[in-house]
């Protein structure tokens, strides 16, 4: 949503100019019979609904009009809660900023145009909106089979991670009763709940990012942070697995303990990039 948002701030002027004309080319809204309004419907794809207020007695004097029906329950409701809010410009036309719907939960901007006494509502949907404009771009058949693929990935990792989240819960488990703790058996439980969580955390990314909302504009503050978060994350594995390494070589073979060396050089090369990384990025930040 806040991408939307920022695509639409960004863009509007040029938004409400199309919107006012292609209006404006219309004949006065007021004057004519409910069913008229279906065709700003075939004007405007990313309408979504549309209903007329009395701007004296502020009641709501028509239904909610959708697409393909009307909602009776909505006439003759006061909604002087939104003409306070109003801020009616001397073209006679008003726009608000994005917000969430009520009704059916999506983004919309209310576009309002005030005709005598009368002043007609529309809402428009914000993706099909920017969408319309060519703010954004989405080929839908494409996006649907790209959304399911990254669907299934992001579900099938967070099972995979459930996985070795309870095999290391098992595994531990089985080892404290059958009285055989040890290092191993300890830390070993450790690494494959850090690896879990990093999985599930990469998993809950991808599903937000391209599933339940996807992103179309590419913000190089969230690719660092997940790649920030992934890598520590792993960092944190794989330091308690050479921790592991060291220990095991210096109770039973002290003579290969550069090997331990290596891989804690290797580590410490891995956090040392890392560092450079988020100093190099919040350089560029500031």
């Amino acid at each position: 949503m806040r991408e939307y948002i920022e695509i639409y701030n960004t863009n509007k002027d040029k938004i409400e100019s199309i919107i006012q004309s292609s209006i404006e080319n219309l004949d006065k809204l007021s004057n004519e019979a409910e069913n008229f309004y279906q065709k700003l419907f075939t004007t405007f794809p990313s309408l979504e609904v549309v209903y007329t207020v009395d701007a004296i007695s502020k009641m709501q004097t028509s239904a909610n009009i959708y697409s393909k029906y009307n909602d009776e329950t909505e006439k003759n409701k006061s909604r002087a809660y939104l003409l306070n809010k109003l801020n009616i410009k001397e073209n006679n036309f008003a726009f608000t900023e994005p917000y969430q719907s009520s009704t059916t939960g999506t983004l919309c901007i209310t576009v309002s145009k005030k005709e005598g006494d009368k002043i007609i509502f529309m809402d428009f949907v914000l993706e099909k909106l920017l969408e319309r404009l060519s703010l954004i771009d989405k080929h839908i058949y494409f996006s649907k089979i790209v959304k399911a693929f990254y669907f299934i990935a992001g579900f099938f990792m967070m099972i995979l991670s459930t996985a070795a989240i309870i095999y290391g819960g098992i595994d531990f488990l089985k080892n404290m009763f059958h009285e055989s703790l040890n290092i191993d058996a300890i830390f070993k439980p450790v690494i494959a709940t850090t690896l879990g969580l990093a999985i599930f955390d990469l998993a809950k990314t991808i599903l937000e990012q391209e599933v339940f909302f996807k992103s179309y504009s590419k913000d190089s503050k969230i690719e660092i942070k997940v790649l920030t978060k992934f890598l520590i994350t792993i960092l944190i594995a794989l330091s308690i697995e050479t921790l592991m390494v060291v220990f095991k070589i210096a109770i039973e073979n002290y003579d290969k303990m550069i090997n331990a060396l290596y891989l804690m050089g290797g580590i410490s090369f891995i956090i040392t990039s890392l560092a450079i990384l988020i100093f190099l990025t919040k350089r560029k930040k500031a």
